[in-house]
């Protein structure tokens, strides 16, 4: 029995997160993907063109696959019309087309009565038609991800010298721009059936200082009931409700406003973090979703009697990275805590602002808030990196 996985770059959830759960599965991985150079020795790859969804069935003809599936956000609408083209379970090619059109996704949201946000299109080389009342804004790639070239602006200059800088990197991209909404970040976890719904929970995040949206943090803070009965609505609109969903909001005078709906795992190593938090093989339920088992045959926590802290450390320079901790595993007062590297030894790199700037991810799963802060706050003190300008 064959899984198919389409991909783009290599990533730790495929790498060490969906790699080993199709073997503790039983069944054989090929890896799709436009970069077979890029991928370690060893990972089963074959060359495809990932965005056709045409070339992605013609990849699966030697051996018919049990399973179909992708964790980028670039390849869900392929991804799911590849499957639903050859019979298998998979997610609805609308919704994972909603969920990457940031504008699509505000209209459909509007549409169904949640919820109202400002937004404007700004097509590749057109100027921006927006009125004074909507500042301050963001402006971002209409299909970007995370926080990859999204800035807040507060006026019509500030506004088009950002255009400019996006468009000296990506001329081609289509742009949003849409009224800030102020608010704690949150996020909202979920899997499906395509029938039913479970909230696996969600997290508190911490952002660095703006125009940039760059997470720094992550603290471990499941949504409310009436938090959690309003993004179903909002899932719903979308047609959001099978495999795994990654939700980021804000709550406004009790309202639920969403940033944007992720179609995946959360991201960063966030996805591996809570597999261990929830104390579940979170990327094997994943595919046997995609397996077409139902969401009542995965043994899902009705709660979690832990807390988990993530810190991400980021470079505050432009430079070359000279000394680092390795990746580290230990426990301290009951708290499990870890570090992954996220640049290699050695590299150079331009200070951005963003999530680009990622030197390492620390992170701890312990009893209690307290004991886990204490423990983490501790565990980085006695880490280290140096860059060299």
């Amino acid at each position: 029995m064959r899984l198919y996985l389409t991909a783009l770059n290599p990533t730790d959830a495929v790498l060490e997160g969906f790699l080993p759960a199709a073997a503790s599965l039983g069944l054989s991985v090929t890896v799709l993907t436009d970069r077979p150079a890029e991928w370690p020795a060893g990972v089963p790859v074959a060359r495809c063109a990932v965005r056709d969804a045409a070339a992605v069935v013609a990849a699966t003809a030697p051996t018919r696959p049990v399973a179909l599936l992708s964790n980028s956000d670039h390849l869900q609408e392929a991804t799911a019309i590849a499957a639903r083209k050859l019979g298998l379970p998979g997610k609805d090619p609308d919704a994972a087309r909603l969920c990457k059109d940031k504008a699509a996704a505000r209209r459909v949201i509007a549409a169904a009565g949640l919820d109202l946000v400002r937004t404007v299109t700004v097509d590749p080389g057109a100027a921006p038609q927006v009125p004074d009342g909507m500042f301050p804004a963001v402006v971002k790639p209409r299909e970007g991800v995370a926080s990859e070239d999204a800035y807040l602006v507060t006026g019509h200059a500030e506004l088009v010298a950002r255009i400019a800088e996006i468009r000296g990197r990506r001329p081609d991209v289509a742009l949003v721009v849409e009224e800030y909404l102020p608010g704690e970040l949150r996020t909202f976890e979920t899997l499906g059936d395509g029938t039913a719904l479970a909230s696996l929970g969600g997290w508190r995040t911490g952002l660095g200082p703006p125009p940039t949206f760059t997470e720094k943090s992550l603290a471990w803070s499941p949504p409310a009931e009436p938090e959690t009965t309003q993004l179903r609505a909002r899932l719903a609109a979308l047609g959001v409700g099978f495999g795994a969903c990654h939700t980021e909001y804000v709550i406004a005078d009790g309202r639920v406003r969403l940033i944007e709906v992720n179609y995946r795992l959360i991201g960063d190593r966030m996805d591996l973090i809570l597999s261990d938090l929830l104390g579940v093989p979170l990327f094997e339920h994943v595919i046997r979703l995609h397996l077409g088992e139902p969401l009542a045959a995965l043994d899902l926590p009705a709660t979690v009697d832990r807390y988990a802290q993530v810190e991400y450390v980021c470079a505050d320079r432009s430079g070359r990275l000279v000394a680092a901790p390795g990746r580290l595993d230990t426990v301290h007062d009951d708290v499990r805590l870890g570090c992954h590297p996220l640049r290699e030894m050695g590299r150079t790199a331009e200070h951005t602002g963003t999530n680009r700037d990622y030197l390492a991810v620390l992170h701890g799963i312990g009893p209690d808030e307290g004991a886990v802060r204490r423990s983490l706050a501790a565990f980085r003190g006695d880490l280290q990196w140096t860059i060299v300008e």
